[in-house]
């Protein structure tokens, strides 16, 4: 009996030697995250964290993972993962360019139809492309409208939740499946002698706003350099103030993008000899009787680099919607219709989408609340996922190398080019999300979810160290 006990001791020992291994590291790992949390969170605030072991399928860490939080601009990971897992998610952003009527001698008769997809990164260029097309019909007339085709989506410019006075800020544009330059001018102001105006530049030029250039050149008692509208009376009437001691630049939003766009293409027809009768106005694109001219195609990665490296909530918007016409096939969208088909990947991956609220696609809302919990499992469902995964980690910010990770985590620290993450920080909020690879081999998904932390350094400097210990600590092998 005794020689049967020792030969089954031997059989045990490397095994409880394995688990007392296992133990030990996994033990340090939460031993050292739990000192950092006790010593670095903000105080007053309040976190959620989860830490998943890509490599062993396992949970490595975590600390209220299931806790709600407002998840600012880390709500487009949720956005740009969904859109990735639908079967035209390599399908560009389209405008379309068409026309109806007859042409005769230097005029036609008909229509121009501009039709939106929506296409968040259609800029001047573009535009120029498209008066250049209308153009190189040869007319000298259009004897009816030029219209623009909106029906992609409803006729809320705004998302719900979103902050009335954080207009007119060029990250809060007015929404339209027409967005030219993001629904933004950018101001340029550049000093001029002493006491001078300085000199103003906007672009794209256009005759859908007025300009009043109040700036003074090299006087410090002028005050600081500020851009702004009256946005109250929705007025795109722009003010330029202050002192330019070199150059200032801001950019600002217009109201009702949608004009915006069709205002500045007549403009360019104008200056190409073609008048437009009837001006612009809006309607859907007849069904037949028309030709198409051009298309103006956006690559659906360019899209996504713009939207998670420098955290565009345009261009989270614009997926949303196009989310909401991929899987609905319908027009005149809905915010609703871009959330229902993230709910939806949420009950695939086996969570229950009435725990959490979504109501935008970019974080912008007050409304949305997730848990870091879920921010993982997204994240874990595009690991498995290589062709998700793959054009996901090209769009993440890169630590201490560029996006919104570009000055945070710098060069000679563990997380210096190794985490890729999304930010998302707004008043009192700041999260990050995504992955990192330990000096282990071990790839780790990972979400911190810091609330009502006033101070936005505290809360990043907590993230970074997080991130460093991360990556230093062993897991398992």
């Amino acid at each position: 009996m005794k020689h049967l006990l020792v030969f089954i001791g031997c059989l045990l020992l490397p095994w409880l030697m394995q688990a007392q291994e296992t133990t030990t590291e996994v033990d340090a790992l939460t031993l050292r995250l739990d000192s950092v949390v006790k010593a670095n969170l903000p105080s007053g605030s309040n976190v959620g964290i989860m830490v998943y072991d890509l490599m062993s399928g396992k949970t490595a860490y975590e600390y209220q993972s299931e806790m709600l939080g407002r998840p600012a601009s880390t709500m487009k990971l949720l956005t740009s993962i969904t859109a990735l897992s639908l079967p035209q998610s390599e399908e560009p952003f389209r405008t379309e360019l068409w026309y109806d009527g007859e042409i005769k001698q230097d005029t036609l008769y008909g229509n121009v139809y501009v039709v939106g997809g929506f296409d968040p990164e259609f800029d001047e260029e573009a535009l120029n492309l498209f008066a250049d097309n209308i153009a190189a019909l040869k007319v000298r007339h259009i004897a009816g409208y030029v219209y623009g085709d909106v029906s992609m989506k409803d006729s809320l410019y705004w998302g719900s939740g979103w902050l009335w006075d954080d207009n007119p800020e060029a990250f809060q544009p007015y929404l339209s499946p027409l967005m030219l330059n993001k629904g933004a001018v950018k101001i340029t102001a550049t000093a001029a002698n002493a006491g001078e105006r300085a000199h103003i530049v906007a672009t794209p030029a256009s005759t859908y706003y007025t300009i009043s250039n109040q700036t003074v050149s090299k006087q410090t008692k002028a005050g600081a350099f500020k851009v702004t509208r009256g946005w109250l009376e929705n007025d795109n009437h722009i003010i330029v103030s202050g002192n330019i001691s070199n150059r200032g630049t801001a950019s600002i939003n217009m109201y009702r993008s949608q004009d915006f766009f069709m205002h500045t293409l007549l403009d360019q027809l104008k200056t190409r000899g073609v008048v437009v009768a009837q001006g612009y106005g809006y309607t859907e694109l007849p069904t037949n009787g028309c030709k198409q001219l051009v298309v103006y195609l956006t690559p659906m990665q360019d899209v996504l680099n713009e939207m998670l490296k420098e955290s565009d909530n345009l261009n989270a918007e614009a997926m949303l919607y196009r989310i909401a016409a991929q899987t609905t096939g319908k027009k005149h969208l809905s915010a609703a219709d871009g959330t229902d088909a993230i709910k939806k990947l949420i009950g695939r991956l086996g969570l229950k989408a009435d725990n959490y609220r979504l109501v935008d696609g970019c974080g912008l809302s007050n409304y949305d609340y997730l848990s870091p919990q879920l921010l993982v499992a997204f994240l874990r469902y595009a690991y498995t996922n290589q062709s998700i995964y793959q054009r996901l980690l090209k769009a993440l910010p890169i630590g201490g190398i560029d996006g919104t990770l570009k000055t945070r985590m710098r060069r000679g620290t563990p997380s210096y080019n190794v985490v890729h993450a999304k930010t998302g920080s707004y008043t009192a909020v700041n999260c990050l999300a995504g992955y990192l690879k330990t000096r282990s081999g071990h790839d780790i998904a990972f979400a911190i979810m810091n609330q009502n932390a006033l101070s936005a350094q505290a809360a990043r400097n907590f993230q970074d160290k997080l991130c460093d210990e991360l990556i230093t600590t062993p897991l398992l092998r």
